[in-house]
């Protein structure tokens, strides 16, 4: 698989998290949907017919990679649309005075605002439930969170920062029992890991493109039957009157075929080559830097790509900035050059300190031993030297 050729000249990309390199098989997969093939997939004429039978199959790649039929995936244009989607959509269509929506409190800032503003504008309660010190959520603090009025439950499949597995299937099943309806922000995890919406029972499951190698810009939600959605854009009736406007064929097929891909990684066995690099990272960092690591997260239960670690004595923002060699992140919230701690760290309860010194170290199907190894002597160094604290002033709350 040939690597895309940003990677070669530029900084040691590992960020996968924020966002994946387009895969060049996807370009290519796009390209006709962008020229010869433009027609709208409604149009009954000659020109309509191949968009058309390019979202079918577009469609049952997605939902094969996630173990379902083409009819249950509806086309969003982000995973943030999609999560919007999921929240609105149950709690506007559940016709109840003062519905309660339960969520937790490292979601992504989509659910969580989502739910902030259906507090707000419609009187909705909202239980955010704490996570324990892995970041994960307790399953008897979601039990305890019911009322007669819960229509919903939330809970993402994998922390974007950490890594961190939620125990989905078990949090499902208690969801049911209490005959609410469960969503899944999945974003972080499809492609990642093995994920199939029976076995984790869920009724709702957001995919995002430019977390697997598609463009970004689409996006997934996966309807169980019997779900029902108020939708957020009422007009021509597309994606079974879900999401109106015409459909973005080509990025529609960019999705298909970057599931498409994922699938046949996960049949491969690429992640685990994948985990391994993450693992040979992180003891690279130990080795040299010794009980300055600290992991955050846990140790198993968590993406087979994703390495948060927290170095003492400096601060994260500051030593990728010494570090121009490497592209991450460190999940910390940054407004007008003023850095705080991140919300997911102190959510379990790190001290401010540590989640000052944390960084995001994320891989894909592009890293290499040579970058892992590299990268972890570039960052040796600069926790060394010191040099993050001789670059530019830098504020933080």
């Amino acid at each position: 698989m040939a690597v895309p050729s940003g990677l070669v000249a530029g900084p040691i990309y590992l960020d996968y998290n924020a966002t994946t390199p387009v895969d060049p098989a996807v370009v290519d997969a796009v390209s006709p949907y962008l020229s010869e093939a433009f027609g709208n997939p409604s149009s009954e004429h000659h020109y309509g017919g191949e968009p058309r039978a390019a979202l079918d199959r577009a469609r049952a790649q997605v939902a094969a990679l996630i173990g379902t039929s083409g009819e249950r995936i509806v086309f969003t244009g982000s995973g943030s649309e999609a999560n919007a989607l999921a929240v609105h959509g149950v709690t506007l269509a559940a016709g109840i005075d003062r519905p309660h929506v339960i969520t937790q409190r490292t979601e992504h800032p989509s659910v969580l605002e989502s739910c902030r503003m259906l507090r707000s504008r419609y009187g909705v309660d909202v239980t955010w439930l704490p996570v324990r010190g892995d970041g994960t959520v307790d399953p008897d603090e979601l039990a305890a969170a019911f009322t007669p009025r819960t229509v919903l439950v939330s809970v993402m499949a994998a922390n974007n920062e950490t890594g961190a597995l939620q125990p989905i299937a078990e949090l499902a099943r208690i969801t049911h029992e209490h005959d609410a309806v469960f969503h899944c922000d999945a974003a972080q995890a499809v492609g990642k890991l093995s994920i199939e919406v029976t076995a984790l029972d869920v009724d709702l499951l957001t995919v995002v493109g430019h977390k697997m190698y598609a463009p970004k810009g689409v996006g997934a939600l996966y309807v169980r039957p019997g779900v029902r959605l108020e939708p957020l854009v009422c007009g021509g009736g597309q994606e079974r009157g879900l999401r109106a406007g015409t459909e973005n064929v080509a990025f529609a097929v960019a999705l298909g075929t970057a599931a498409r891909l994922a699938g046949a990684d996960l049949e491969a066995g690429v992640l685990d080559r994948v985990r391994t690099l993450r693992d040979r990272l992180h003891e690279r960092l130990r080795a040299e830097l010794g009980d300055r690591v600290r992991l955050n997260g846990p140790l198993e239960a968590r993406l087979p790509n994703t390495l948060n670690v927290s170095i003492d004595g400096v601060r994260g923002w500051e030593l990728l900035h010494a570090t121009p060699e490497v592209a991450a992140s460190t999940g910390s919230a940054c407004h007008s050059g003023r850095h705080g701690p991140s919300p997911v760290l102190t959510a379990m309860g790190l001290p401010v300190e540590r989640s000052l010194s944390a960084l995001r170290l994320s891989l894909g199907r592009w890293s290499t031993e040579e970058e892992v190894d590299r990268a972890a002597e570039l960052i040796t160094a600069t926790a060394v030297s010191g040099r993050s604290e001789r670059r530019r002033e830098v504020h933080w709350v």
